[in-house]
């Protein structure tokens, strides 16, 4: 037997060697991230999206669609400021008005704990860390305030300050941030009275059962100048916390759209199409009086 030369088993050795080197080279290598995706592999590519119904961007909202924020109760038209602003997102997203699908869904039902049936709900849903714990939002779409509507003449519409109205019969509508400012910033002598929707707590300040109502002021100013026109708006509160109030769009708990929707939103407060969509529709909601 003559066994190989330690020169000849070096050799060997280094062309192995070689070999390997060449093959983890040509093997696939990981890539880096794309602009637009997640670390977790969820892209942000337009109109190809995780989305409830392939190829279609499906959104949800309460029926009625008050005005101003939809028009004539249609959420399809695109007019109307939460309209827009649901036509101006899923374009961002890549999906055209033909691939836009509309879902009605009751406002307190849109953040309540469970899986969701819509890509998102748009319904004047304030963003709150409690309503956080049960599904995710974007980034706030607009800021708002919320608003106290009394017929004219009566004693709550002479009210000047908060304490101005403990001792009044307040109403609101149930889950919503305009019902927690009675609760939690007026705390009237008398338990505030719930309504499923704005449109009995509409016709309970008609009829005289409540003293006035809470709102958002947008939809305070529409309600005095064409649904209760012998209302008036008393005042509007300060945001708690200097914190501004803000409505975002709601998604499932945990959804792999989140991120792409709220950077959606960033852009458009960005590039100024937020504010113009404001401008047109809720121009008329500017000012009213502070309740402090």
């Amino acid at each position: 037997m003559h066994p190989a030369p330690r020169a000849l088993r070096r050799a060997a050795a280094a062309v192995t060697a070689a070999l390997l080197a060449a093959a983890v080279g040509c093997a696939p290598q990981p890539e880096e991230p794309a602009a637009g995706t997640s670390p977790a592999g969820k892209t942000c590519e337009k109109g190809k999206l995780a989305t409830r119904i392939g190829g279609k961007l499906t959104i949800a909202t309460d029926e009625p669609a008050y005005e101003p924020w939809f028009k004539d109760d249609d959420p399809a038209s695109g007019k109307g400021f939460e309209s827009a602003v649901a036509y101006a997102v899923a374009g961002h997203l890549g999906y055209g008005k033909d691939k836009v699908v509309w879902q009605t869904v009751p406002f307190n039902k849109a953040f309540a704990p469970g899986e969701k049936t819509f890509d998102f709900d748009i319904n004047q849903v304030s963003i709150s860390d409690e309503r956080k714990k049960a599904v995710d939002f974007s980034a706030g779409y607009y800021d708002v305030r919320q608003a106290v509507v009394a017929l004219k003449g009566s004693k709550a519409a002479k009210a000047k300050s908060v304490a101005d109205l403990k001792d009044a019969k307040l109403g609101a509508q149930v889950g919503t941030t305009s019902l927690d400012y009675i609760d939690d910033v007026v705390r009237p002598t008398r338990a505030a009275a719930v309504f499923a929707k704005n449109d009995q707590a509409k016709s309970s300040l008609k009829n005289g059962q409540v003293d006035a109502i809470v709102v958002d002021l947008p939809t305070a100013f529409y309600i005095t100048g064409a649904e209760v026109t012998d209302a008036t708006i008393v005042g509007q509160f300060e945001n708690r916390g200097g914190t501004p109030e803000q409505f975002g769009l709601v998604l499932d708990k945990g959804s792999a759209l989140t991120s792409c929707v709220s950077r959606a939103v960033d852009a458009l407060r960005e590039d100024g199409t937020l504010a113009r969509i404001e401008k047109q529709w809720l121009s008329d909601a500017v000012d009213a009086p502070v309740l402090k």
